[in-house]
């Protein structure tokens, strides 16, 4: 019996889902519905990204606490959000090249690996490794300049403050996405958006490799010993079965047994 599908006495059937591979995909619900995810959780984290950011590339030592006060008081909830509308723009199409790299890029690579007479489980384990790895760099090449842009919004400083805490940390001043984009181009020219690509591209490509290739494993052992468990279930169910079948024989044959001792 294989631990995909076991039958019982209706004919029904246990199925253990199989690899999801890009041609499956509703693309239309798989852009909307992951943009719309994604675009939440970046709007719920964004104040920590910005408190986050401020932390880092302040020569002041000051708490979080210390700077989220800063901002509420003199900017607002708006201040916490210096630079998402910028970021939110970007980060929508890269998470799309994002997703499609690495869909086509797993599904490609793994059927090229069966073709060479890999194992399913080799095959699978270096598509994802793959795919994390294009995925990653594919991305960079929208994030890195959304990043470069959103972080110079993110560490303005406050045009009302007369606090060290929300000085401005920038060497210009920017009055919205576009014109952070239009002073970056006439300063540095495309260049400057690109400002720690190569250090992104080290950070981000081995950890996505690790990640994805990680989670197919534990993917496949976790649907793994679930179809070992639903088959070890249907099994004990039809000894069950069978052991009821058989009480209900006997008692039905010692029945008859007394009832014709009985009757002679």
């Amino acid at each position: 019996m294989s631990l995909g599908t076991a039958e019982d006495e209706s004919g029904s059937e246990i199925h253990i889902p199989a690899e999801i591979d890009w041609h499956m995909l509703d693309k239309s619900k798989f852009f909307f519905l992951g943009a719309a995810l994604f675009s939440g959780v970046s709007c719920a984290l964004y104040p920590m990204v910005v408190l986050k950011t401020r932390q880092q590339v302040s020569s002041s030592r000051f708490s979080c606490l210390n700077i989220s006060c800063a901002i509420l008081r003199h900017e607002g909830l708006r201040g916490f959000y210096k630079g998402f509308g910028t970021s939110l723009m970007g980060t929508i199409p890269a998470r799309a090249l994002y997703m499609v790299s690495l869909e086509i890029t797993k599904s490609n690579v793994a059927t090229a690996f069966l073709q060479f007479g890999f194992s399913e489980t080799t095959a699978v384990a270096v598509a994802n490794a793959a795919a994390g790895v294009t995925s990653a760099m594919a991305a960079q090449l929208v994030w890195t300049p959304i990043d470069v842009v959103s972080q110079r919004l993110m560490v303005q400083g406050s045009g009302g403050s007369k606090t060290t805490v929300l000085a401005n940390l920038n060497s210009e001043n920017y009055r919205s996405g576009f014109d952070a984009f239009r002073k970056i181009m006439c300063a540095d020219g495309a260049r400057g958006f690109y400002r720690g690509f190569g250090i992104s591209i080290l950070t981000y490509a081995p950890s996505n490799a690790v990640w994805w290739t990680s989670y197919s494993m534990v993917h496949r052992l976790i649907w793994g010993a679930f179809g070992v468990l639903l088959v070890l279930t249907w099994e004990i169910t039809m000894v069950e079965r069978e052991m009821k079948r058989m009480i209900v024989i006997s008692i039905a044959g010692l029945i008859r047994r007394q009832w014709w001792r009985f009757r002679g």
